[in-house]
C-alpha cells in the first residue's frame, strides 16, 4: 500500500486541504444544535423576538460558511483523487509496456485490463471519499458525544454506549465482507476473460456453432459473480437498518429520560431539542461512515491488487553493460549455443539443444510441424523470451547483456499475427521508423508487394481500422511487412508472414526481400517448403529440437521429417519449379 503513496505527491496540498475544509465544516455543523437550543429556551421561551432574529441570522451565516467550506473541500478532493488515479493509471501501463512475454502469459491480460480500469477506478473512488470523510464523519460523531456531556453527563452516557455498539456493528460488517470483495474481483477477472474471448473468436464460434455453450459459460461465470456481489452486497445492507434501529432505539430512550427531566426542571426544552439533533447528526454521520468503511475495504482490496502488480519483477532486466557493446569481427549476427526453452511451469522443454549460426546477408529457414518451437525459437532474438539454458549471441555478444530497446530497434519483427493499429496506413508505418519520409514508405510498400493497398485504399492517408479489419489477410500480412521494411532492420524475423498470399505473390515477396542493398540477416518461418527452399540455411524442428539443418537439396537426402513436408507439398519427387 506504501507504494501507492508516491502517486499523490504534486497533491499534497489538495490532500491536507480537503480533510482540513470539512473538518471546518464539521465544526460549524456542530454549533447549530446549541444556536436551536438558545432560540427555544432565550428566544421563544422569553419572548425575545430580537434574539430569536439574531440566531436565526447566525444559523444562516454559518450554513452560508459551512456550505462554501463543504465544496472547496470537495473540490481539493476530487482534485488529489483525480491526480492519483491518473498516476496509478500511468504506472500501470508503464508496468504492462515493460513485461516481457513471459509475465504477460503468467498474469494473463484479462487481469492486466481488470486492474488498469475496475481497480484504478476504485482505488480512485476510494480516496476520494476518505479525503472528505476522513475526518469530518469521525469529528461529528465524537463530538456530538462530547457536546452532549456539556448539556447533561448522564444523558451523554446514552450517546457513548450508542456509539460503541454501531462500531462493534460496522467492525464486523467490514471485516466480513472484505474477502468476499475480494473473490468477486477474481470472479470478475473470469468474466472479462470469456468476454473478450467470446469478442475476438466470435467468427470462429460462429463457425462452428458454438454459440450455446459460450452462453452457459458466460452464465456461469456471471452467475457466480452475481452470486459473490449479492453476497456482498447482504452483508452491507445489514449497516443501514442495523444503524437506524441502533440509533432510534437510543432516540426512544433519549426522549423518555430527556421527558422526565424537563417534568423535574433539570434539563430545559431547548437542550432536549439540541441533543436530538446531535442524535440525528451522528445518525446521519454513522451511515456515512458505515458506507465509507464498505468503500474503502473495496478499495483497499483494489489498492492491494495494484501494488502487488506494481511490485512485480519484470523478465526485462538487462543488466547496463558498461560502455557500448562493440561488434566482434566475423562474429555471426545470430548465434544459437546449445539453447533450450521452457514455459513457466511447463513440465516439458519448447526448445531444447538448438545450435546454428547465421552471418550478415544470410537467410535462415525455419521449417516444422505445428507446435514444434518454430516461434519459440525466432522469439529468442529480441528477447520477447529468454531462454533458459545456453546463450543467444547477437555480433558475439550475449542478448542478456545488451540494452533491450537498442536491441530490438535492430530488429524488424513480422509476427504470426498481422497486427495493424487504427489510424492512417502512414501512421501504422511510421511505427517502423517514426523519422521515415514518404518515398521510403512507398518504397518498403513496393518491396512489400503493398502496392495495390495504396490504390485500393487511397494511398498514405487512407484510414485503417483496429486490427485492419478494413483490410483483407493478405493485405495486412503485407502493410506489416511493410512497416518492418521501412525500418532498415540489421535482422528481419517474418514469422509466418506469406501464410495468406498466394505462391507467385509469396515468391515475389522473398526476391524483393533477398534483393536489399543493406543485406539483413533474414529468418523466415513457414510451413511451405516453396518459402524457405532458397535459403542459405533451412533449420528443421520437430518437437523442439533440430532434426536438420542444411540446404534445401541436403535436407531431401538427409532429412526424412523435411522429406515429409516437401513430398506432401508437391508430390513424392516433385518440385515446386522455382
Amino acid at each position: 500500500m506504501r507504494l501507492l503513496v508516491k502517486y499523490l505527491r504534486g497533491y499534497g496540498r489538495e490532500t491536507v486541504l480537503s480533510p482540513l475544509f470539512k473538518f471546518l465544516e464539521a465544526v460549524f455543523e456542530l454549533l447549530i444544535p446549541l444556536v436551536v437550543a438558545g432560540v427555544i429556551d432565550r428566544g421563544i421561551n422569553a419572548g425575545d423576538r430580537g434574539f430569536v432574529i439574531r440566531m436565526v441570522c447566525l444559523m444562516i451565516l454559518l450554513g452560508a460558511a459551512g456550505f462554501g467550506l463543504s465544496v472547496t473541500g470537495q473540490y481539493f478532493a476530487a482534485k488529489a483523487s483525480a491526480g492519483f488515479g491518473t498516476g496509478i493509471r500511468e504506472a500501470i501501463f508503464g508496468k504492462i509496456e515493460g513485461m516481457s512475454y513471459s509475465d504477460l502469459d503468467g498474469i494473463g491480460i484479462p487481469t492486466l485490463i481488470n486492474r488498469l480500469t475496475a481497480d484504478s477506478n476504485q482505488a480512485q473512488s476510494g480516496l476520494n471519499i476518505l479525503l472528505r470523510l476522513v475526518l469530518r464523519s469521525p469529528f461529528i460523531i465524537v463530538g456530538s458525544a462530547v457536546m452532549t456531556f456539556t448539556i447533561n453527563v448522564p444523558v451523554a452516557l446514552i450517546f457513548t454506549a450508542t456509539i460503541l455498539v454501531l462500531a462493534g456493528v460496522m467492525l464486523a460488517v467490514v471485516l466480513s465482507s472484505v474477502p468476499v470483495y475480494r473473490r468477486s474481483q477474481a470472479a470478475l477477472d473470469r468474466v472479462t476473460e470469456l468476454t473478450r474471448e467470446n469478442l475476438t473468436g466470435v467468427r470462429v464460434l460462429r463457425a462452428f456453432c458454438r454459440e450455446e455453450e459460450e452462453i452457459k459459460e458466460f452464465d456461469r461465470a456471471t452467475g457466480k459473480l452475481a452470486g459473490l456481489q449479492r453476497l456482498a452486497g447482504r452483508i452491507s445492507a445489514v449497516m443501514n437498518p442495523a444503524t437506524y434501529v441502533i440509533i432510534n432505539a437510543a432516540l426512544i430512550i433519549l426522549i423518555r429520560v430527556g421527558a422526565v427531566k424537563v417534568n423535574t426542571g433539570v434539563m430545559t426544552q431547548g437542550q432536549i431539542i439540541a441533543l436530538y439533533n446531535y442524535m440525528a447528526q451522528m445518525l446521519v454521520e454513522l451511515l456515512k461512515l458505515a458506507n465509507l468503511l464498505v468503500m474503502l475495504s473495496r478499495s483497499y482490496a483494489s489498492a492491494g491488487r495494484i501494488a502487488s502488480l506494481l511490485d512485480t519483477e519484470t523478465g526485462e532486466t538487462a543488466p547496463v553493460a558498461s560502455g557500448e557493446q562493440e561488434k566482434r569481427e566475423g562474429a555471426p549476427r545470430v548465434e544459437f549455443r546449445d539453447v533450450s526453452v521452457k514455459y513457466g511451469r511447463s513440465s516439458g522443454e519448447a526448445l531444447s539443444g538448438v545450435s546454428f549460426k547465421a552471418y550478415p546477408g544470410d537467410t535462415v529457414g525455419i521449417i516444422g510441424g505445428t507446435g514444434s518451437g518454430k516461434t519459440t525459437l525466432v522469439n529468442l532474438i529480441p528477447r520477447f523470451y529468454d531462454c533458459t539454458s545456453g546463450e543467444v549471441l547477437i555480433d558475439g555478444a550475449d542478448s542478456r547483456t545488451l540494452d533491450i530497446r537498442d536491441l530490438r530497434m535492430r530488429c524488424g519483427v513480422v509476427p504470426q499475427k498481422a497486427v495493424l493499429f487504427k489510424g492512417t496506413l502512414r501512421e501504422n508505418l511510421l511505427w517502423g521508423n517514426p523519422s521515415a519520409t514518404d518515398e521510403e514508405m512507398l518504397d518498403a510498400l513496393r518491396l512489400a508487394e503493398a502496392e495495390e493497398v495504396l490504390e485500393k485504399t487511397g494511398g498514405l492517408d487512407a484510414h485503417v481500422e483496429q486490427y485492419g479489419k478494413n483490410l483483407s489477410g493478405g493485405q495486412r500480412q503485407r502493410v506489416t511487412v511493410a512497416r518492418a521494411l521501412v525500418r532498415r532492420p540489421e535482422i528481419l524475423i517474418l514469422d509466418d508472414s506469406g501464410s495468406a498470399l498466394d505462391y507467385a505473390t509469396d515468391a515475389r515477396l522473398r526476391s524483393s526481400i533477398s534483393s536489399l542493398d543493406y543485406r539483413p540477416t533474414t529468418f523466415i518461418i513457414s510451413q511451405r517448403t516453396s518459402s524457405v527452399m532458397n535459403a542459405d540455411l533451412i533449420v528443421v524442428l520437430e518437437d523442439g529440437e533440430v532434426v536438420g539443418a542444411g540446404t534445401h537439396g541436403e535436407l531431401l537426402k538427409t532429412c526424412p521429417v523435411y522429406r515429409e513436408i516437401h513430398d506432401v507439398q508437391f508430390g513424392e519427387g516433385g518440385d515446386d519449379g522455382e
